[in-house]
């Protein structure tokens, strides 16, 4: 086995006692995994902590989501039964709410103050206005040590019209840099994958694959290397390029949709699609971890009153929202209940994905903080209680799940995040409403 110092490899110059070699080319830089080689200079360490947010439009169908027992052995419900694979380090919180939010509308209230607890100005204009989010808190103590202090993810773009006196710019953001400035988030593969690996600052042609670009850093890698770190490296690059050629044709086919659209054929979107674009992001998130390009995601499978036609599942008709308005229909709260259990299933899908991958003597999903939930509770009622919230990972980094773990009603969401603000190393004395900590979840 090489030692790191024969590598002479660039250097993360941002990334503290846990930097990562670089594969550089004109225009490109690829940050390698974990390896081996780099274990000298991570004598000692635990490796990073991360952590994700992300956000289910639309709230829930109570009765299929909420378990009937609390405690490490309690009963997964219908719409919960996909996490049983992980079902271990998962803990299904009841009894929580952002007090902030039960003013205002139905959604966009609930959406945007969902990770800030703050008060939200009711505004159609450009005078915005909520609290800096949980990830963003994160991000200014810590966010200094990657290249990326934190990455912005969702599926759907914002719209910038008013809906009953609220920007629905408010639906469609749920990370805040400032009080008066949400964070942008990209919706497109091709430049969430571009944030990654191109770096301006490096110059060279960006249509070139980045791969292509660091070619000869790569070789000179593997020839220092030894057998287990040149198989993690292989793997490691086989997964960015697989990833760049799937964006490459997700956007062919994007591309002549809109194409047959403008040309006023009849070319109908397949519901699918949105399937791919979330495993696309899912992808992301993995590299962009993996990496340690960045250590704070933000996710949003959709954007508040999201329509999102879930066809694509078995038994469903229509739109997300029109069926969460499902006025105790029961045809419809079917339909809703199997909207509610893809969600998880797809969170459990990213838990497995990260489980998998390796990092030291651990992986990704116990060095995560996996956060998943919705501003509202009831989508037929826009309730702001008991909200629908799921906590998973971070066995290695200090978490103790608990099941089912059921607080007092009305107990602030924000003493989570204070808590998980203290686990992450960016520890605060109060956080939005909070008034305490969850200390069953510190081991």
């Amino acid at each position: 086995m090489s030692s790191f110092r024969s590598l002479r490899l660039h250097m993360d110059p941002t990334a503290g006692p846990t930097r990562r070699a670089l594969l550089r080319g004109a225009g490109a830089s690829v940050a390698l995994p974990w390896l081996e080689a780099l274990a000298p200079r991570r004598a000692g360490a635990a490796g990073p902590t991360r952590m994700a947010f992300l956000f289910m439009p639309n709230g829930v169908l109570p009765s299929a989501w909420t378990p009937t027992d609390a405690g490490t052995d309690f009963t997964l419900s219908p719409t919960l039964e996909p996490l049983e694979p992980i079902r271990d380090a998962v803990t299904v919180l009841t009894g929580t709410h952002n007090a902030n939010s039960h003013t205002g509308e139905g959604h966009y209230v609930k959406t945007t103050a969902l990770l800030t607890g703050a008060p939200v100005r009711r505004t159609g204009g450009k005078d915005l206005r909520c609290g800096i989010s949980v990830d963003q808190v994160a991000a200014a103590q810590r966010g200094g040590e990657t290249r990326l202090p934190s990455l912005e993810l969702g599926i759907e773009p914002p719209r910038h019209i008013v809906d009953m006196g609220y920007s629905t710019v408010y639906g469609a953001t749920i990370s805040w840099r400032a009080a008066d400035r949400p964070a942008v988030k990209e919706t497109r593969p091709r430049l969430a994958f571009e944030r990654l690996f191109r770096n301006a600052q490096l110059g060279g042609r960006a249509d070139r694959s980045v791969l292509d670009v660091v070619l000869g850093d790569a070789a000179r890698l593997r020839s220092r290397l030894g057998a287990s770190d040149r198989a993690k490296v292989d793997e490691y690059l086989d997964a960015v390029r697989s990833l760049e050629r799937r964006i490459e044709r997700f956007d062919e086919r994007e591309e002549a949709r809109v194409r047959a659209v403008v040309g006023d054929r009849e070319f109908p979107a397949d519901p699918s699609s949105f399937v791919e674009h979330v495993s696309l992001m899912f992808d992301v998130v993995e590299l962009a971890f993996r990496s340690d390009t960045t250590r704070i995601v933000t996710f949003m499978y959709g954007n508040a009153v999201s329509g999102r036609d879930f066809s694509f599942l078995e038994g469903v008709e229509g739109g997300h929202h029109p069926l969460s308005h499902h006025e105790n229909d029961a045809v419809k709260k079917v339909q809703y209940q199997r909207i509610n259990r893809w969600f998880v299933e797809s969170f459990a899908e990213l838990c497995g994905r990260l489980r998998r991958s390796p990092e030291g003597d651990s992986n990704l999903f116990d060095r995560s903080f996996l956060f998943f939930g919705s501003g509202i509770q009831d989508g037929n009622r826009h309730d702001p209680n008991d909200l629908p919230i799921l906590l998973a990972g971070g066995g290695a980094a200090g978490l103790r799940h608990q099941g089912h773990l059921r607080k007092r009603r009305h107990t602030p969401l924000c003493n989570l995040y204070a808590t998980l603000l203290d686990a992450f190393g960016a520890p605060v004395d109060r956080f939005g409403d909070s008034d305490g900590r969850f200390d069953e979840l510190r081991a």
